[in-house]
């Protein structure tokens, strides 16, 4: 392997056979990071659950039980179908710590609370790495490289990652914008519903975002 071409493995990891661009290269990383209809489920159904035997019951403790439920579920389906169980324990994980959060107040619209605390702490981060010349995008590329951070000696690598984490950014902000003030105004059932249509399908607008940066951009591998 030329010397170049070694220099560029270590900086953007494992280069997809034929990528002539490095949007060729992140490209195929995303799309790798994406992952099906069945993970969009197993998010969104405890929020579902949630809310309808909220509007029902009215009772915290009985609605978090409703939740648990599909979160159980998916956990047995996929140990059955020796699956990875990476969305099942994200959501069981979600559900714990929003449980806390409720449980203690007695007030149902703190189940979102984590989640929207969440998305505004990443607005801020993520903002902040492209002022620092450190883009979140860029530790996500690094994480198949042997170098992890080998990725900021390319100039072009280090500017497109910055463009896609500005579509994060907006991401996370949109959901914190929407979210926060029905937060506010207690109002339960609108929150699942931004929960879910903010959650999976506007992280799909996001990742299409990032494929338009990615189709058009031309940064050459060889810097």
């Amino acid at each position: 392997m030329p010397p170049s071409d070694v220099a560029l493995a270590d900086a953007l990891g494992a280069v997809p056979e034929g990528a002539t661009t490095v949007e060729e290269v992140v490209r195929a990383r995303l799309a790798e990071s994406v992952g099906g209809w069945r993970g969009s489920v197993e998010t969104a159904l405890p929020t579902v659950a949630f809310v309808v035997t909220w509007a029902l019951t009215h009772q915290v403790r009985t609605s978090l039980l409703a939740a648990a439920a599909p979160v159980a579920l998916a956990v047995l389906v996929r140990l059955a179908q020796r699956q990875t169980l990476r969305y099942a324990l994200g959501s069981l994980a979600a559900l714990a710590i929003a449980g806390f959060f409720a449980l203690r107040t007695g007030r149902a619209q703190d189940v979102f609370l984590p989640g929207i605390l969440y998305s505004c702490g990443l607005t801020v981060l993520t903002l902040l790495s492209v002022v620092t010349r450190w883009p979140m995008v860029g530790f996500a590329l690094g994480s198949t490289s042997a170098d992890p951070l080998a990725w900021r000696t390319h100039a072009g690598v280090v500017r497109l990652c910055q463009r896609l984490t500005l579509v994060l950014c907006a991401l996370y902000a949109v959901r914190a914008v929407i979210m926060l003030p029905l937060y506010l105004a207690g109002q339960v059932g609108l929150l699942g519903v931004a929960k879910i249509a903010l959650g999976w399908p506007l992280y799909l607008v996001a990742v299409a975002g990032m494929g338009a940066l990615l189709l058009r951009g031309r940064t050459p591998l060889v810097a």
